[in-house]
């Protein structure tokens, strides 16, 4: 093989980035990792934030950029890290996010019920470790948390990853939305080691304030907008419509890829039989089916793709507390009377549902605050201005969701 020569990305949102290993081009290089740009990293968010239409693949180059900072941080403070420990944690990274559908997280099991991204990412890297004849043994040892240094793990995932460092600033860029502005060079200059454990220097203390800030904002006003949930709950409807009538033999045009996903074989067969199918799977395959079935002979169907595909979305309401079942069953009676519908077709345009934030759980793996008398202290207890109450607790909100012309009998 031929020497590497360094390969240079510029980036919107970090500028310049490096390509640092042999590896690492050639795993950006596969048709896998390619595959990401033809995912939307924010799912349906443009519906609201027109230029939230970046996808994985940019997320993912961040990542890898910001691992690599990460580790010659830690390397200058006197942390040891070998060069193929720092290969295996880029790597690592690279393909954190293969196992990625259509639209990110807003069809996350609409396709298999069995399995998640994550599941799928790991299935991903064993198949292309068998392809690199054991070159990612490092790279899944760090990723699945096997590996005897647990802070490499840390890197790539936990409550204060590369991961979500990157995400944060470039959702934040693409939406506009202000709010999740992170200080993100100064957080990865205050990363420290101890104990094995991944920690933050106490002068970093003010900006982990304002990323567990900024996080949270960033789920009310981006991931868990209600306009984006009530968009992508459509979405999710339809792909179940569609299975419907896949499953009663209807005639429905897709792609050959989507149709093995619309016809449930991944429920019968194990992952590693359709990673190949799961692989050639993307946002073009989805929007272009909702484009056909527009004129499906199922108005079910049809009413619900036009909606979407032309932004005529549903009415949501949000609140704190679920919405009864007969002020549901009153909002139906009346869609279905004043829209002269049939009961199916009223329950996919009136429904109710939930949403959670849980942007940091102190019960679980914690961000540490190391003081200079080596003390370690969790971000939830050493932060002076967080408020612990909201920073502990999952918030939960209540959806309801209905046709926006039924809004005035309401």
């Amino acid at each position: 093989m031929p020497s590497f020569k360094q390969k240079i990305v510029n980036d919107p949102v970090h500028g310049f980035i490096t390509i640092p290993n042999a590896l690492a081009f050639e795993l950006i290089e596969h048709r896998w990792l390619q595959r990401l740009r033809n995912i939307k990293q924010l799912g349906l968010s443009y519906l609201v934030y027109p230029g939230a239409v970046h996808n994985r693949f940019q997320h993912t180059l961040g990542a890898m950029h910001l691992m690599t900072q990460a580790i010659q941080v830690l390397k200058e403070k006197g942390i040891e890290i070998t060069s193929e420990e720092e290969e295996g944690a880029i790597a690592a990274i690279l393909l954190h996010d293969l196992g990625h559908g259509p639209y990110s997280h807003a069809l996350e099991h609409s396709f298999s019920k069995k399995t998640s991204h994550e599941l799928l990412s790991m299935a991903f890297m064993n198949q292309l470790n068998r392809e690199l004849g054991g070159r990612l043994d490092m790279a899944i040892a760090i990723f699945s948390n096997q590996y005897s240094k647990k802070f490499l793990h840390q890197l790539v995932s936990s409550q204060l990853d590369v991961d979500r460092l990157d995400y944060l600033r470039r959702d934040s860029f693409f939406s506009g939305v202000a709010e999740g502005t992170i200080g993100l060079e100064r957080i990865i200059k205050m990363l420290y080691v101890a104990s094995d454990e991944l920690v933050v220097e106490a002068k970093g203390i003010y900006s982990i304030e304002k990323f567990l800030i900024a996080r949270r904002m960033m789920y009310w006003q981006v991931y868990l907008h209600k306009t984006v949930v009530g968009a992508e709950q459509m979405l999710i409807a339809i792909l179940h419509r569609a299975r419907e009538l896949v499953e009663q033999r209807i005639p429905i045009a897709s792609s050959p890829r989507l149709h093995f996903f619309l016809s449930g074989r991944t429920e019968l067969e194990p992952i590693e039989s359709w990673l190949d199918m799961f692989a050639s799977l993307d946002d073009s395959d989805i929007a272009l089916a909702i484009k056909d079935w527009m004129n499906h002979p199922d108005t079910t169907l049809a009413d619900m793709c036009c909606r979407l595909n032309n932004r005529r979305l549903l009415h949501v309401e949000l609140s704190g507390t679920p919405f009864s079942q007969e002020r549901v069953a009153l909002v139906k009676e009346i869609c279905r009377n004043r829209m002269n519908l049939s009961d199916v077709h009223t329950g996919y345009l009136c429904f109710a549902g939930e949403v959670t934030n849980s942007f940091y759980n102190p019960k679980q793996e914690t961000i540490k605050i190391l003081f200079k008398n080596n003390r370690l202290e969790d971000i939830y207890t050493a932060s002076e201005m967080l408020n612990h109450s909201a920073l502990g607790n999952t918030v939960k909100k209540y959806f309801f969701c209905y046709p926006k012309e039924i809004v005035g009998w309401i």
